[in-house]
């Protein structure tokens, strides 16, 4: 196989394994802001225990999450050390910010969250509970900005010549707020905000499913379904605005990603369809001018589509830049349409005994994972042939001296080793399910202390 794909291969799957876990974080995290708010104002011991429980589920998420992230930046320099020249002073900018605003604020604080809850005061604890959070989103901050940057590259010049040019920030804050890093970091908040409220959702739905942990799986399920309700409304909106920005900085990639063939024509907006680049036709249900109006509200301006560009400047896989943008606009649908469902089924107080759509939310843990799935695979393939937009082309961008053989043969150790570590995250999630909310001293539902069980009991 070619070393260029072998390389692409590697990078994509090992950063699709990795982002598995830090949406997870991220959203959990600002689940346990919410469960120890609640209990500092209400002093009501079951959101104490939603906190308890959900830190060690975010303990683990976060462990897994640090781990696979450490192979990717080793990549960089093995597998495409071009890359690595052209953009380090970008990119390890951006990286060392991280390092210093998120990970030593998330890393600090973490102690504490994991370990004090019986050595510091609970607003103390609460403190920590919240940096620890900030630090998971500015964490994202300086990942989106560097990625955003090779989308749309601001505030660089170019130092050099051929292989041996690379960039420079002439401007950091212009890097930083370049022209895609404010749309696309919101459109990531919000998903990993439903990846974490859609755990939550599905554990708790089917504790109330087998009958168990029913007064503290409610409230949980209540918190979760707000906060995944308004953020799935708040996608639609951070997605239409990402989508503008596609349209005005990167629009052969708008192109493939609506199927948009003709160089100057008003835009059809496909609901789904299948594309075949040989014909330049796609195939399926499709609202006329849609793609036009939404961009220009008027189903009659033109728009610029893939035949404007030279072919060696357009992606190369348009169906399946296509299929996943398409699928997750798909699944982003569906969750508005089953969060506003279960809400209005909750003011009518009869959500907890629809069986049916609680063995729903059970399933429902998996669509917002694939949604941010595929979404960066829409948006990084459909970058392509470009590894820095406009700048330096993906070919151009790998090392030359690394062979097929070897990353094809590292890419078999990661896959048995990430999959090692996915079986253990599984069967350690499982295990902490299975065990429940509830400490061995505490009783279901009736979180009293060992002293007071005793008492009772006595009595």
């Amino acid at each position: 196989m070619d070393t260029e794909i072998l390389a692409r291969v590697q990078f994509a799957f090992t950063v699709a394994y990795h982002y598995i876990y830090p949406p997870l974080s991220i959203g959990l995290g600002l689940l346990l802001v919410i469960f120890e708010s609640l209990y500092l104002r209400t002093k009501n011991p079951e959101y104490h225990h939603l906190a308890k429980f959900w830190t060690k589920i975010f303990a683990l998420t976060f462990g897994i999450g640090v781990v696979t992230g450490i192979v990717m930046e080793f990549e960089f320099g093995t597998n495409w050390a071009v890359y690595s020249r052209y953009v380090g002073d970008i990119f390890g900018s951006a990286l060392a910010a991280e390092g210093i605003f998120a990970f030593a604020l998330e890393s600090g604080f973490l102690g504490v969250l994991l370990f004090g809850w019986n050595r510091v005061k609970p607003w103390v604890h609460l403190v920590a509970t919240i940096g620890v959070f900030l630090g998971s989103m500015f964490s994202a901050v300086w990942i989106v900005v560097a990625n955003s940057w090779q989308q749309t590259p601001a505030g660089y010049h170019i130092v050099g010549e051929g292989l041996q040019a690379r960039a420079e920030i002439t401007d950091f804050w212009e890097m930083v707020f370049n022209p895609s890093s404010i749309d696309r970091l919101t459109h990531v908040w919000l998903g990993a905000f439903l990846a974490g409220a859609f755990l939550v959702l599905s554990v708790h739905a089917y504790y109330l499913l087998k009958n168990k942990y029913v007064s503290i799986s409610k409230k949980a399920f209540k918190i979760a379904l707000v906060v995944a309700t308004i953020f799935s409304l708040g996608q639609l909106l951070t997605g239409h605005e990402s989508a503008n920005g596609v349209a005005v900085n990167q629009p052969a990639k708008l192109a493939a990603l609506e199927g948009h063939f003709e160089a100057n024509a008003p835009a059809d907006m496909y609901l789904f369809g299948w594309v075949n680049k040989e014909t330049q036709e796609v195939t399926g249900i499709k609202i006329p001018g849609g793609l036009s109006f939404l961009l220009h509200q008027d189903f009659d301006t033109p728009v610029t589509g893939l035949n404007a560009f030279a072919e060696k400047d357009r992606p190369s896989q348009i169906n399946a830049v296509f299929q996943f943008y398409h699928l997750m606009v798909g699944i982003g649908i569906l969750l508005i349409i089953l969060t506003l469902y279960a809400t209005y089924l909750l003011f009518r107080k009869n959500l907890f005994s629809k069986r049916w759509l609680l063995w729903v939310f059970v399933f429902s843990v998996f669509l917002p994972q694939i949604a941010n799935q595929v979404g960066w695979f829409a948006a990084e393939m459909g970058r392509q042939p470009w590894v820095v937009y406009n700048l330096l082309r993906t070919s151009d961008a790998f090392s030359q001296t690394v062979t097929d053989n070897q990353i094809l043969f590292s890419l078999i150790l990661f896959f048995i080793v990430y999959s090692i570590l996915f079986i253990l995250f599984i069967y350690l999630l499982s295990k902490k399910i299975q065990k429940g909310p509830y400490d061995e001293d505490e009783t279901d539902d009736r979180p009293l202390t060992k002293e007071i069980t005793k008492a009772i009991t006595t009595n």
